[in-house]
């Protein structure tokens, strides 16, 4: 079994001190209650603070932004080798150009196993200020229940399906889905179907009210058993700030995955060419 723990919780507006000292203190608490690993929603660092239009507040905005190696990572990666437990922690991501909203999935044993910027922006809000990831990436992550083939899709990535299909393909188990947005019975169905389509497990989390509605859930995946179709949703959470643990059974996973009706073997990719086109007369194009 891999216990998960979902930081269904309030971070303050662009305040990384007092975030980072929540985020050590919800990791505590996770690994008191078991957890194997442990998520956040989006943008934990600052929040999910917007970028503001004012220049120089924007500047000092800009300014919070975090190189991989610098001292918010790090001090993650020090607190999952200490307590030997995973972390998925969201951060603002200083890059060569505009910064980008990511997050950094660390091993029980502190190593950085992946570091993924969301792909695709809100950039229709304040987002358009960031810098999209180019791709998604699948990355083998120690944990105390052994390794898992994760992969993240960060909160309007979810909206679109080649995003977990592209995570399934390069092998991802399990995918996380830091969130910052209000979740509604569709949003939540999306994560079922992800699960179903790609016969793995989701697990999203969300912030909590007021400043969004929670919900966090955990699709693992199993969406079938004995023939029989079965209710794969493992957690659903309401609004309230919480902090709450499921539990994935990886090896039954890894046996349906093995025999199920979806397997990547079924699919015919020679009838999906148009899926890596630009879309009906050059839609989404300049």
């Amino acid at each position: 079994m891999l216990r998960l723990a979902l930081v269904q919780e309030r971070a303050r507006f662009n305040d990384p001190v007092a975030n980072l000292a929540a985020g050590i203190d919800a990791c505590l608490r996770a690994r008191a209650a078991g957890a194997d690993l442990v998520v956040f929603p989006e943008l934990w660092q600052i929040g999910y603070a917007a970028c503001p239009a004012e220049p120089q507040r924007r500047t000092t905005w800009l300014g919070r932004a975090e190189p991989v190696d610098g001292s918010w990572v790090t001090a993650f990666r020090e607190l999952a080798a200490s307590t030997e437990t995973a972390v998925a922690i969201t951060f603002l991501r200083r890059t060569d150009a505009d910064p980008a909203n990511a997050t950094a999935v660390i091993g029980c044993d502190g190593t950085l196993a992946l570091v993924q910027d969301k792909v695709h922006l809100c950039d229709f809000t304040w987002e358009a200020v960031l810098r999209p990831g180019e791709r998604f990436r699948t990355a083998a992550v120690h944990t105390r229940a052994g390794p898992v083939d994760i992969g993240v899709m960060t909160c309007f990535d979810r909206e679109f399906p080649e995003s977990a299909r592209a995570l399934a393909l390069d092998g991802a188990e399990l995918i996380l889905s830091p969130n910052a947005c209000l979740i509604c019975d569709d949003r939540l169905g999306q994560l079922r179907a992800r699960a179903f389509e790609n016969m793995l497990a989701v697990a999203m989390v969300n912030y909590p009210r007021p400043f969004m509605n929670g919900r966090s859930a955990v699709f693992d995946g199993i969406a079938s058993l004995a023939n029989r179709p079965r209710d794969h949703q493992v957690l659903a959470s309401d609004a309230r700030p919480m902090l709450r643990v499921a539990d994935l059974d990886l090896d039954g996973l890894r046996r349906y995955r093995a025999d199920g009706l979806w397997s990547h073997a079924r699919r015919r990719p020679d009838a999906y060419r148009n899926l890596v086109g630009p879309g009906p007369a050059g839609e989404g194009q300049p």
